[in-house]
Parts: C-alpha cells; structure tokens; sequence
C-alpha cells in the first residue's frame, strides 16, 4: 500500500482548522502543564513551582536556559496560562530599551487599575545589552511584572548580576530519547497516522537520533515526511536509507543523542590526548561532515590544551584559545582549517596532566582542613591596626634577594609540607621541575639549572 493513501488530502494546518501556514512544530505546543513532555525536574506537576503556581497564584522571576527546541518557549506561555497573566512575548534582537520601558509601563498600569498580572516572555534574552536590561529592573522589583527570560546561552556569561540575582535559573536538557519518541508518536496520531506504517523501527530510531534532542527539529522533519505524500516511489514503511534521502541531511550518519555521538567525541579526545594526530583529524572531519557544532569541538580542545598538555608546552593552551575565537569568528566551513591547526598541534605536543592533578589536589585538602589562618607575614598590611597586629611583619621580598628568590613558608603550618605541583619530565615541564627542585632543595645559593 502506498505510504499515505489513508491520509486526508487536505494540509496538515488545514486538517486541523488552523490555516495553511501553521506549521507542526505550533499545532503540537501541549495546551496545559499535564501535556508538557519531559523536563519532569521542572515541570513536575508536585514541584514546588508548579505548586505554588497552582496553591498561591505565585511564579518567581524566571530564567529557562537550554538547547534548542527542549520547550523553553512552550513552557513560558503554560505559566502565562496557568497564572491567567496577560502574556508578552517579545525577542530580544527585535526589542531596543524603549521598547521595553512600554511594556514595563503597561505592565505598572494593567496592575494598578485592573490588578492583573503581566508575564512578560523574553526570546534570547541574552541578546540584551547592559542598559536594556537595566529598563526592566524597577519593573522587576515592584512587581509590575514577572520577566520569563529564554537563552541557549549560560544566563551567568551573559546577563547582568543585578537582573540575574532577581531571577532563578531553571536549566532546560535535551529531550531524552523516550520523551522524543512520545513525542513523534503524538504527532502521527495528530496525523491520524500510525507511525508504524509510515516508518520503520530503524527509521524511528534514525529520526531520534537525527534530532539529537530537539523536538522542533524532531517535528520539523515529521512535517516534511508528511507534506511528501504525492512523492512517487514512496512506499510504506520508509527505511532509515529512504528516509535519509528525504530529509536531505547528512547529519543523519551521526548519531549525536546517542552512543555513536559519544563514541566519535571520546575518539577524538584520546587521539590527541595519545598524540595521534592522523587519527585526532580523521575524527575531526567525521565529526564535521556529520553537523557537530565547530564551536563545541573548539571548546573541549581549549579543556585539552590545559588537562592533558599543560606547562609541557605553554603555547598549546593560548593557541586552543585562539582556534575557539577564529571559529566564533569566522564560522563554517573556513573554521575548519582552524580546527585541524589546532588538533594537529595539541596532538604532536608532549604531555603532561600536572596542573589538571595539581588543582584537583588541592581542592581535596581545602575540602578536608576547611578555612585554615593565612601566615601572618602574608596577610595585607593596608591599614594601621593590620600593622599594629604584625600582618605583613617578616615578609620577604623576592626580589630583594639573589635570583629573585627568598626562602620561607606561604603555606599555612598546618598543611606547610604539602606538595601540589609535581611537574613531569616532559617537554617544557621538565625545566620546571629542575627549577622548583633547586628551590625546594634549598640550593638556591647555588647557580639555578640550565634550561633545555
């Protein structure tokens, strides 16, 4: 049988009374909180925000930071729903400040003389500059309304202190695999399709994956699957090949919600990390070809050049650094070549993970001696009281002696014999082990070590 022989002819907007130009992703938004599918940390009908939205008629300022497509948008307009606030919704690349002092003055007046709430939603709210988020903060603080801000961005980076303090933060995840499929089911009955004739088990599962937690790219590609009906040589039900093919995507080799997406990242890691350069690359372009984001790689190589190079060669992490801001900066598909000099680079460098276990060492030992009394010689000695007490007394100045170097203790006495930094034998860290050896030996009187 032909795939959709036993759909209706008419559009999938019109099939449901909402007009040629509605598409999928908006038929499907669940019309109450019950319907919300996934972020059940969140969402949970017996959380305490939901709670206190249903019990007290209550909903803190808010800001829903996630990936694309995880429902940050739906989620805000069920709170506007739920609360029967008036609703605003605005992006923030198309809204300037004076744009939001009006709808902050509105807010005040449909308080004041109709005692209504305003939620006013906020797309992006990232995109906002200093003094645009500066307007909203007395509305903010008197009540005139409750801001819900979206962003794909760390709220921490990007948004003011003060605007950020008067906000909680509810991190959004990737639809897991099981919400997608629930998801993908709904749509097809919606369809009035069963999603078994139209694809297979494997198709299903390429479409998940393909997704890679995003549930308006998940509908998005429903709605072309359906909107080909009349696409000869179709038939019933689509194999995961087929289904490739008319989509349209390579992405769909790539597995990046699921085990193959892991599988190729943990590759290229420890292909640099084992100085393997030739291998470091073949998995950067697998990754590449498949859709990952450039700007993500960039990233973990930036963590690399620090966790597993380090002071063997100090270059590598500036470098890293450098490729993360030519890709932020140049994007695809020049920000290739960026990636490739700086994989090549950190996988030919010598390694060493000292600084990595030096940190993780000494947060250890501040989590098991606490808050321990600085030396008294090393305390600031600004004031005239700090002096009277001795801070700052017995204080040796490096550079006052020999070789820039005075022997005495910075540690506090109970932990004084603590070593963090044990610098390895490889590249450049080897000419800084020989030099604290000659400090911590108390040689220093003698002339330091040659460098390499």
């Amino acid at each position: 049988m032909d795939l959709f022989n036993h759909f209706d002819s008419k559009s999938l907007s019109e099939a449901h009374g909402l007009g040629p130009q509605v598409p999928l992703a908006e038929q499907m938004r669940p019309k109450t909180l019950a319907n919300f599918i996934g972020q059940t940390k969140i969402a949970d009908q017996g959380l305490p925000l939901i709670k206190n939205l249903r019990e007290q008629n209550y909903l803190p300022n808010l800001v829903l930071w996630g990936p694309p497509g995880t429902g940050k948008t739906t989620f805000a307009r069920l709170l506007g729903a739920e609360l029967k606030a008036h609703f605003v919704s605005c992006n923030a690349v198309d809204t300037g400040a004076k744009d939001l002092r009006e709808m902050g003055l509105s807010a005040h007046d449909r308080r004041v003389l109709h005692q209504e709430k305003t939620l006013l939603f906020i797309d992006e709210i990232h995109r906002l500059n200093k003094a645009q988020q500066d307007v909203l903060l007395p509305f903010t603080e008197k009540g005139d309304l409750i801001l819900v801000g979206a962003t794909t961005e760390n709220p921490s980076y990007e948004m003011n202190s003060a605007l950020l303090s008067r906000m909680r933060v509810l991190v959004f995840e990737p639809h897991s695999p099981a919400d997608l499929r629930a998801i993908l089911e709904n749509a097809f009955l919606n369809q009035k399709l069963n999603s078994k004739e139209v694809l297979t088990q494997e198709a299903v599962q390429r479409l998940i994956d393909h997704s890679s937690g995003d549930a308006r790219r998940l509908l998005n590609s429903i709605e072309i699957i359906v909107q080909n009906q009349t696409t000869p040589g179709l038939q019933a039900p689509l194999s995961a090949d087929t289904l490739a093919e008319l989509l349209g995507d390579s992405r769909l080799r790539y597995d990046k919600s699921g085990d193959e997406h892991y599988n190729v990242i943990s590759a290229f890691i420890k292909s640099v990390r084992g100085s393997h350069p030739d291998a470091a690359v073949y998995y950067l372009a697998r990754m590449l070809e498949a859709g990952e984001d450039p700007v993500f790689i960039a990233r973990r190589l930036v963590i690399l050049a620090s966790e597993d190079i380090g002071n063997a060669d100090p270059r590598a992490l500036p470098l890293a650094v450098s490729g993360l801001q030519a890709v932020e900066l140049i994007g695809m598909p020049e920000a290739r070549i960026c990636l490739s000099q700086v994989t090549t680079y950190l996988s030919s460098a010598p390694k060493s993970n000292r600084a990595y276990l030096a940190i993780n060492s000494a947060i250890e030992c501040v989590k098991r001696t606490g808050t321990l009394p600085v030396p008294t010689s090393l305390r600031s000695a600004q004031t005239k009281l700090a002096k009277e007490l001795g801070f700052g007394a017995d204080y040796k100045y490096s550079h006052d002696f020999p070789r820039g170097f005075a022997k005495q203790e910075f540690l506090p006495d109970e932990i004084k014999n603590e070593i963090f930094y044990s610098p390895s034998q490889h590249g450049f860290e080897k000419s800084i082990k020989s030099h604290l050896d000659w400090l911590r030996d108390g040689t220093a009187k003698a002339a330091p070590p040659k460098e390499d």
